[in-house]
């Protein structure tokens, strides 16, 4: 009665366990099905797949390994023990610590094997589908791949090793311990742990003991020999050493740290033989030669290398380490792509005259005289047409428009569902109804109403636009705010767009989605914990539910090991008419050699390339990874990890193709990198002679870096403006500018850096000279105090640096702000600078006419008939009148400056 008993008891007690593992599992299960399903409907099943497939290929060989050797010697030791003792077990009793030994080995050295498996996974599958670089390190003369692909997982390896012995310690410990604890009773013989017990002379004596001294003293050897390897690795990890005046290895690293981990690798070794041949001869002070060997090294290597950098190497330091500063510079510069760098004079002339702005036409109406942040806050005021729309963001791009290239703002209407009245908050509002956003807002860069708002070249609900652009799919199913699931083909039309105090509902006509027919619809209510999804008679067998509808966490479902732009942008496509997303995304790595680090997305790297565009359907959420830079060995080696995820940049449409840009955040930590590694002399590197500072400017109501902008000109190789990226630098510490970096964007020029150098014998005046100028200005500053007094606040934008074939011009917008919380900015004036002059007028055109003076009218010919000796007095006359009008225009317009500031104030 009581086996039965105990039968049922063990019984109920596994079935409890399943019960128990199933319902603490169930979410990741219904997840794993879910997301599964998600990954095939995309065509990423193999990407999904990969990860899971290499973790149980890791997992399931090392897990057996382990706990078969874990059971196997925790059995020996137990009957050992057992038998030198002569204690009598029952079968059962027999049975039950075997039983247990099972279980114990297998949890310890599964969790142990999965942890393992999941934390070396990737290093295995770059391991396995490394790609060579075309270049190798200065000191071993190794491939860069060994460093990037290879490296790393024999680092783990060594690691995992490690962990093993350690593990395999505590697990001798603890059987020893409990051995004892449990077998007490069953024996005479007492263990004395006390101090000046006879612990050591039992031991020696114990037939239990020592066959597991003689293991411990193993585990200890192999402890060794695994440093050995360790020290070995560690030589190579000197070209990402900071001892030395630059990154990678030194003077001091080359002629002292690196025979110290070779001496030390070939110590360990020796340990291990001395270590094992001590433990078990029960030797002391044999067994304590290698510890204290690998210490007396460490140190006596550690002095050596002070004495060495202090009165060999500091004394002489430009000599020692000039060739380590060579490599540092050279590979920094291969590392974050600089070493393409085409750097070009530019004389700056500054002669820039009514001529030249005429055949830089295009040029000067790109200026860009908006500015993002004070744009976003508009286009929701003017344009949000409900409070649950938001422009989230608001992107720069160029369009082809009315058979002009213009450069254009461009935002989505997407709706934030925290937005909605609370009482509207309701399930099928949020996941059924209020489903997309809707339309875009575009306005020209470089053109404002006479109110100071930009002017609207796309606008309202349902979108309109005078020009020949075409929107035929204005649905925004997938955005930067769609966080929520949304089911489509359900019972309930879905919410489109606003018209007057009515709706206008529709109904999805895209591809996207999981069908919720059969079980999934009990998968998805479990995966998104909602009773009423399950329950609801509105959603049938037809509905699809989308998910990862947020573009930033799609991405970084599919593919998480690669870096993302921080700021996806909207592009209009005219061969379809629809709207998607493209996200510029990153390969990186912390391990090239001799590389400096430097922040890139909250982490040290010191190799970036911008190597894929994502591109994302914003209507049926298709994405596809496009790589753009083949050459690239990382994005080559994941193309191999991951056949099914990237698609060659020639597939990318011609119409996503004109709007491809060189990304502003791989463009500003090259810049920033660029800063300091522009710089070839490593003499002059050392004394941190060159330095430069990115540029300053006045924005808003504060000062900050300048930004790197998009700017439209004609570089010095072309016929045409392009779309460029370009950012101002200045000596360190210093007004002037020096240089502006500029980063090519259209066509076959896409990705090449250019630095225009300026001359060293001018002084090139930087931004904040230029807002220096300004805040000096015998009219501006007047003007702004006043504007101040009237109760507005005045807001500088971003100064932009146009180059005008040979000469800069430089343009800054002016906001005004009215004191209370719902007043839009409004940009008011331009200023413009050049030269010796600053002027501040309604609108760029004028402000140029003032400098430059008004552009010349064709007036038609008209016959007039004069006499022929006339004909003299009349040309005379002419030159008389235009050279008054020259003479006097400057006066004419402080003349009209003065008359509107008497206005405004006799208007108060």
């Amino acid at each position: 009665m009581d086996n039965n008993k105990d039968k049922m008891n063990r019984i109920l007690a596994i079935i409890i366990g399943i019960v128990l593992v199933i319902s603490l599992s169930l979410n990741s299960i219904v997840r794993f099905i879910t997301d599964y399903q998600w990954f095939s409907k995309n065509d990423f099943v193999e990407t999904f797949l990969v990860k899971y497939i290499t973790i149980i290929l890791i997992f399931i060989p090392l897990w057996t390994v382990l706990c078969i050797a874990l059971n196997i010697y925790l059995r020996k030791e137990k009957d050992r023990y057992v038998n030198s003792k002569k204690i009598f077990l029952d079968k059962k009793t027999h049975k039950r610590f075997n039983v247990g030994i099972v279980w114990f080995s297998a949890i310890i050295t599964g969790l142990f094997s999965l942890n393992s498996a999941m934390g070396i996974w990737m290093h295995v599958r770059m391991f396995m589908n490394s790609t060579g670089f075309n270049d190798i390190d200065p000191i071993f003369g190794k491939n860069i791949e060994f460093y990037i692909f290879k490296l790393p997982l024999y680092q783990a390896i060594v690691g995992l090793l490690m962990s093993v012995i350690i593990l395999s310690l505590v697990c001798v410990f603890a059987f020893f311990f409990f051995m004892i604890s449990r077998m007490q009773s069953h024996t005479e013989e007492i263990y004395d742990f006390s101090p000046g017990g006879d612990i050591i002379e039992k031991i020696m004596e114990d037939d239990f003991l020592m066959p597991m001294v003689k293991r411990i003293a193993f585990l200890g050897m192999l402890m060794f020999l695994v440093m050995a390897a360790s020290y070995h690795l560690r030589i190579y990890d000197l070209m990402y050493s900071t001892k030395g005046v630059a990154y990678g290895a030194s003077y001091t690293d080359i002629h002292v740290t690196l025979k110290a981990y070779r001496f030390m690798s070939f110590v360990s070794v020796v340990s291990a033989v001395l270590f094992a041949y001590g433990f078990i001869r029960s030797r002391i002070k044999i067994l304590v030669i290698g510890p204290i060997a690998l210490i007396a090294v460490g140190i006596a290597f550690g002095i050596t290398g002070m004495v060495v950098q202090q009165l060999v190497v500091e004394p002489d330091e430009i000599n020692k380490e000039s060739q380590y500063l060579t490599y540092n510079i050279g590979y920094t510069q291969k590392a974050f792509d600089l070493d393409k760098v085409v750097t070009t004079d530019f004389p700056v002339n500054q002669n820039i005259d009514r001529e030249m702005l005429s055949r830089n036409e295009e040029t000067v109406n790109n200026i860009r005289i908006n500015d993002e942040r004070p744009l976003r806050q508009t286009y929701n005021q003017i344009q949000g047409i409900r409070l649950y729309y938001v422009f989230n963001d608001i992107d720069l791009d160029r369009y082809m428009i009315n058979g002009k290239y213009t450069q254009v703002f461009i935002s989505t209407r997407e709706i934030d569902q925290e937005k909605l009245p609370d009482q509207a908050k309701t399930w099928i509002n949020r996941h059924l109804k209020f489903t997309h956003g809707y339309g875009i807002v575009m306005s020209p860069v470089n053109d404002v109403s006479d109110d100071g708002q930009p002017k609207l070249i796309f606008k309202n609900v349902p979108s309109v636009t005078d020009t020949d652009l075409v929107l035929d799919r204005p649905e925004l199913y997938f955005g930067e705010l769609t966080n929520q699931y949304a089911i489509i083909n359900t019972e309930e039309d879905e919410f489109d767009y606003p018209s007057g105090s009515d709706n206008v509902t529709t109904r999805y006509e895209g591809t996207a989605g999981i069908e919720l027919g059969g079980l999934n619809k009990l998968l998805f209510s479990i995966r998104e914990r909602s009773m009423k999804l399950f329950v609801s008679t509105i959603v049938n067998s037809d509905s699809r539910i989308l998910i990862y509808r947020n573009i930033n966490e799609r991405i970084e479902k599919i593919a998480p090991f690669l870096r993302y732009d921080d700021n996806p942008y909207l592009v209009l496509n005219q061969e379809d008419g629809k709207l998607y997303w493209i996200i510029d995304a990153y390969t990186t790595s912390n391990r090239y050699p001799y590389s400096q680090p430097f922040i890139f997305k909250d982490r040290y790297v010191n190799y970036v390339r911008n190597s894929v565009k994502v591109v994302i359907d914003a209507y049926d959420g298709t994405t596809k990874f496009y790589v753009f830079d083949e050459k690239d060995p990382v994005v080559q080696s994941y193309s191999k990890i991951f056949p099914d995820l990237f698609t060659p940049k020639e597939k990318l449409t011609d119409g996503l193709m004109a709007h491809i840009r060189y990304p502003q955040d791989y463009f500003d930590i090259q810049s920033e990198v660029y800063r300091a590694y522009h710089v070839e002399n490593p003499v002059v590197f050392y004394n941190g002679e060159d330095i430069w500072d990115i540029a300053n400017e006045k924005y808003m109501d504060g000062i900050q870096k300048i930004e790197s902008n998009y700017v439209m000109f004609k570089l010095g190789d072309s016929d045409k403006k392009e779309f460029a990226l370009i950012l101002p630098y200045t000596p360190r510490e210093k007004p002037n500018m020096t240089s502006l970096l500029v980063a090519r964007s259209d066509g076959d020029n896409y990705g090449k850096l250019y630095m225009y150098k300026f001359p060293k014998d001018k002084t090139i005046q930087g931004p904040l000279m230029i807002e220096a100028r300004i805040d000096q200005d015998s009219q501006i500053s007047p003007q702004f105090t006043l504007w101040g007094q009237k109760g507005s606040t005045v807001l500088r934008g971003n100064i932009i640096v146009v180059p005008i074939e040979d000469s800069l011009l430089y343009v800054e917008p002016i906001y005004l702000k009215a004191d209370n919380p719902n007043s839009l900015p409004e940009m008011k004036r331009v200023i413009v600078a050049y030269q010796d002059k600053v002027v501040m007028e309604e609108t760029l055109e004028e402000a140029l006419d003032r400098i430059f003076g008004a552009e010349k009218i064709e007036i038609p010919s008209v016959s007039i008939d004069i006499e022929d000796s006339d004909k003299g007095d009349v040309e005379r006359l002419l030159n008389e009148i235009n050279s008054l009008f020259k003479e006097n225009k400057d006066n004419m317009d402080k003349i009209n400056e003065k008359i509107d500031q008497l206005n405004e104030l006799l208007g108060d």
